[in-house]
């Protein structure tokens, strides 16, 4: 039976625009979801938290234990877990490590990145009742250059077939991540299923940024990425102060003591 928050999500196609940020801890959490309909546990902090090159190497226990995390901030936004790299080779591998996530983050559906062959995984895991979001255009955990794809008919062709596919295998919405404007168009229209841009234009159902790169936290800006504030100058400013205040003797002053003087 489909949950209520997959139905809200899905009745929002060609309705209402879908809000979606990623977030790594109950904190981020807490603020993004009065806002989004979606939040992410990303395989993205591999990079924005870990330093990693890429997202080949974060763990499924790292993924849960963020997944964790985050549930713990949220009250109603739909709460999406990445299944990282190597989780999901074939679908009886995908379908113990699907529900290991959903047991253990008690999220609403696992975001799986095709590489045009796991449509059977795909399947797989939403037999097991655990809704799925798909991701196709430009996929890092199987593509190490990154370019933008949808711009010869090969291409396009390459990319509906995906998506249609995906669809049928059961998945609720489907990520196009830099994808030309006029294939977003194309797929967003063909899907009855919800589709989340990132990089692939305001065609899409919805869209989806990695929330360090909007706070300008993250150092990483491509042209896709709207930096909203300078989060890196503010917090700077603030530890700046505390150490000036802790050298200086102006922290901690009676006020701030527990007991006594």
């Amino acid at each position: 039976m489909m949950s209520k928050k997959i139905k809200e999500i899905l009745l929002k196609k060609k309705k209402n625009k879908i809000v979606s940020l990623t977030a790594y801890s109950k904190n981020f959490a807490k603020i993004l979801d009065k806002y989004c309909d979606i939040i992410l546990v990303g395989d993205s902090m591999a990079n924005v938290l870990y330093g990693m090159k890429n997202t080949h190497k974060i763990t499924l226990d790292t993924i849960i234990q963020h997944g964790i995390s985050v549930r713990k901030g949220i009250k109603k936004s739909l709460l999406v877990v990445d299944m990282p790299k190597g989780s999901y080779n074939n679908p009886s591998q995908a379908k113990q490590n699907a529900k290991i996530i959903f047991k253990k983050t008690n999220c609403d559906a696992v975001k799986i990145e095709s590489n045009n062959k796991n449509f059977k995984i795909i399947r797989e895991i939403t037999k097991s009742k655990i809704p799925v979001m798909g991701h196709i255009g430009y996929t890092p955990q199987f593509k190490n250059k990154f370019k933008v794809e949808g711009k010869n008919k090969k291409e396009v062709k390459k990319l509906i077939k995906e998506a249609i596919l995906i669809e049928k295998a059961g998945a609720f919405s489907i990520v196009l991540e830099c994808i030309t404007p006029n294939t977003a168009k194309v797929i967003t229209n063909l899907l009855k299923i919800p589709t989340i841009g990132i990089g692939s234009s305001s065609y899409c159902d919805g869209q989806i940024l990695v929330t360090d790169d909007i706070l300008g936290l993250s150092g990483f800006y491509p042209k896709f990425i709207k930096k909203y504030i300078n989060l890196n100058t503010v917090i700077e400013k603030a530890v700046k102060k505390y150490s000036k205040e802790v050298k200086t003797k102006l922290f901690p002053r009676n006020k701030n003591f527990l007991y006594g003087k």
